[in-house]
């Protein structure tokens, strides 16, 4: 198990807890833009190194504005990117509005010229889906994600009672916790709890983890606990976010609100 040794750089708002780097701004708007420059500095080094490049994205209200700013960044040729998602529900309508590929396609997809999209369609057969999903993720490696960190510190929808740190799956059908889809509920995505899907396909840890670069966007007072169990607190599913230290290759970006240490690392 890898220590919990906190470093602070010549940047205050710089640091590293384990492994990960975290870096942590005064406003939401500072983070998105700053992740932005990272992950199309990122993006632009994966496209000089090779012909195609293949990346993941999270759909969620959280990455919106640093979406929307890797997309006004220039010099990026999207006609050489796969666009991947993490994960998706399983029982909606193929046209409800919550799907994330939707919310992908409005934010994203729909902006940009890319390559391919390949969507994750879990219905009628979701078993067939996350195996089909799988083999396309195969193909070639993976060279950035971006992602977020839930309530609940869940990573794509590996919620604390299904996380695997160690999972022999590259994507599953999950149960989504409680916490999970009360989340979807305070995000607007649902009027009531009732209505969020029960279940899911995701993206598991390992695949996650297996990808060049992560870019982890993670705002908001709502998320302020899931950070600190996740930098602060034991190295286990319990967080399936705490994973992340263990992670060279990974930067999390924070605002002052989502920031557990920001009176230390900001004032």
């Amino acid at each position: 198990m890898v220590g919990m040794q906190q470093a602070a750089s010549e940047d205050a708002g710089e640091r590293r807890v384990d492994r990960l780097k975290v870096r942590s701004f005064a406003t939401r708007e500072e983070m998105a833009q700053r992740a932005a420059d990272d992950i199309a500095a990122g993006l632009r080094a994966a496209l000089a190194k090779k012909q195609q490049v293949r990346m993941v994205f999270a759909a969620a209200p959280s990455q919106a504005d640093t979406l929307a700013a890797v997309l006004a960044r220039d010099n990026i040729d999207w006609a050489r990117v796969t666009a991947f998602h993490m994960d998706e529900y399983i029982g909606l309508p193929e046209r409800a509005p919550q799907r994330f590929a939707l919310w992908l396609d409005a934010h994203v997809f729909s902006r940009a010229p890319f390559r391919e999209v390949v969507a994750l369609r879990p219905d009628p057969d979701p078993i067939a889906a996350a195996s089909a999903y799988a083999a396309r993720l195969a193909e070639a490696e993976i060279d950035l994600v971006i992602l977020g960190v839930g309530v609940n510190g869940h990573l794509a929808f590996n919620d604390p009672p299904v996380a695997n740190f160690e999972d022999p799956q590259d994507v599953k059908i999950v149960e989504l916790d409680a916490v999970c889809r009360q989340q979807q509920v305070d995000d607007g995505g649902f009027a009531t709890v009732d209505a969020v899907p029960s279940s899911a396909i995701t993206l598991t840890i390992p695949r996650l983890l297996r990808a060049d670069a992560l870019y982890c966007v993670v705002p908001g007072a709502a998320k302020r606990a899931a950070i600190k169990a996740m930098l602060h607190g034991p190295l286990a599913p319990a967080c399936p976010a705490s994973i992340l230290r263990t992670q060279p290759h990974c930067t999390l970006y924070l605002d002052r609100e989502s920031d557990p240490d920001a009176s230390r690392t900001q004032d």
